[in-house]
């Protein structure tokens, strides 16, 4: 990984020494993808919407599990040229935005999320995939940065565990069943605005914020166009580069602006079918 800040907008021999080191270790960080100014400016978006929404337990998880179906700026930040530039150079020309999810854990939180694979769950018939982690706040190892195992991601899928651990970010709790040295870890710290790269097939989790603010991730999951579900569903997806001539994902419009019912109907449709 690059000791400095990178830039990625544009295409170029540069791209490519970063894409030779993200082919090896399974992910790349860290990327300047947006200005610290503007990090911080979305982070107040998303708590002024976060305050619109109190008082509604469902509308505020359908902004944590779908921002970028119900929330304009989350799509807005999904389909930037310095984000999807540098999945393009992973992934293809052709690129979809399958899911984003927000990561946030609250101050002195013992929230975490365990060692895992993101393609374990995901239903995908391939592994033309890339995560995009923004980070609207500070991330640092006292926050509960994320931690990559480097290389893993040249692993066949591991066997997972479900633990269902109240503390778990994680949907089902779910953990690799593999033990896993915290010692060749890489702790993903990062500067608001700056964000990190990383392979479906990683290991990767993070520990407990024990500071006193928040620490704020927008995860963006981007597929390569040809890959779909090995179900017979058909969800919902947004094509932010190039072409789609496959028809494999049913594909959605930016929303309206913030929680519109339109949307929120759309979203929720989306989490029951993914």
């Amino acid at each position: 990984m690059s000791s400095g800040v990178i830039c990625l907008v544009n295409k170029g021999n540069h791209m490519s020494e970063w894409k030779n080191q993200y082919d090896k270790d399974g992910y790349y960080f860290p990327i300047q993808a947006i200005t610290g100014e503007q990090a911080l400016d979305y982070r107040a978006q998303l708590e002024a919407a976060e305050r619109l929404a109190q008082g509604d337990p469902a509308k505020k998880k359908l902004m944590q599990l779908q921002p970028a179906a119900v929330l304009d700026f989350a799509d807005e930040i999904a389909r930037m040229p310095s984000i999807v530039n540098p999945v393009t150079e992973i992934l293809g020309d052709n690129v979809l935005l399958w899911n984003a999810t927000f990561f946030i854990k609250e101050p002195q939180s013992s929230s975490f999320i365990s060692w895992h694979q993101d393609l374990k769950y995901w239903g995908m018939d391939d592994s033309h995939e890339v995560t995009a982690w923004l980070a609207l706040s500070d991330v640092t190892t006292a926050t509960g940065c994320m931690k990559f195992v480097p290389g893993s991601h040249t692993l066949d899928m591991v066997d997972h565990v479900d633990t269902f651990e109240e503390d778990n970010l994680l949907s089902r709790g779910q953990e690799i069943a593999v033990d896993v040295n915290e010692d060749d870890a890489t702790h993903v710290q990062l500067k608001p605005g700056e964000m990190s790269l990383h392979h479906g097939k990683l290991f990767h989790g993070s520990s407990p914020n024990t500071t006193d603010d928040r620490r704020i991730g927008l995860a963006l999951r981007y597929i390569s166009t040809a890959m779909q579900q090995t179900s017979d569903l058909k969800p919902y997806a947004k094509l932010v580069a190039g072409e789609d001539n496959y028809g494999n994902f049913r594909l959605l419009d930016s929303p309206n602006g913030v929680l519109n019912q339109d949307d929120i109907t759309v979203a929720y449709e989306n989490i029951k079918i993914q």
